[in-house]
């Protein structure tokens, strides 16, 4: 076999899991997110050039995230008709609490300003280094540090608006 069809499939092998789980932190949608990942390495593949072994996850995500803002400008300029037909009313079966309280948080995190999420997630999910994520969002070491702290805060505060709301309900 080819050196460079090993080494690709070596590093989808190690690396797609990874990808896939940090595109759908960015997306939620796993959907969304198995199209991120391939098109992340269909972008490896047709890359021109060496790729440093140091630096593969990183420059992966820095792909997926580039892809996913990409699609979401995209996106940006299309009227979403979906969005009208929700029925703003919450649905009055108790099961679904827990369901919702979840939802409020997602909307949360996703509500995040994108690179405020993005390095969140880099860091709580993906347990990257802050050096790594500064060199990845390229920003500094202290910016990232702030905005990972400032992102936590405003989880925080949601979860206790939530928690609280629903101690209050009961």
């Amino acid at each position: 076999m080819d050196t460079k069809v090993t080494i690709f499939h070596d590093i989808y092998r190690r690396y797609a899991p990874d990808v896939n789980r940090f595109a759908y932190w960015l997306c939620g949608n796993a959907d969304e997110a198995k199209d991120l990942t391939a098109e992340t390495f269909i972008r490896l593949w047709t890359a021109k050039g060496d790729l440093q072994m140091e630096t593969v996850k990183a420059y992966l995500f820095t792909i997926t995230r580039n892809i996913f803002l990409q699609r979401r400008r995209d996106r940006a300029t299309v009227v979403a008709l979906d969005e009208s037909l929700i029925d703003p009313a919450p649905l009055p079966d108790a099961r679904l609490e827990n369901r919702s309280q979840l939802q409020i948080l997602w909307a949360g995190l996703q509500s995040l300003p994108e690179i405020d999420r993005t390095a969140l997630i880099l860091k709580v999910y993906e347990d990257l280094p802050y050096a790594e994520i500064a060199r990845l969002l390229g920003l500094t070491v202290a910016a990232v540090k702030v905005k990972i702290h400032r992102a936590r805060i405003k989880l925080a505060a949601l979860a206790k608006n939530v928690g609280g709301k629903h101690h209050e309900d009961h």
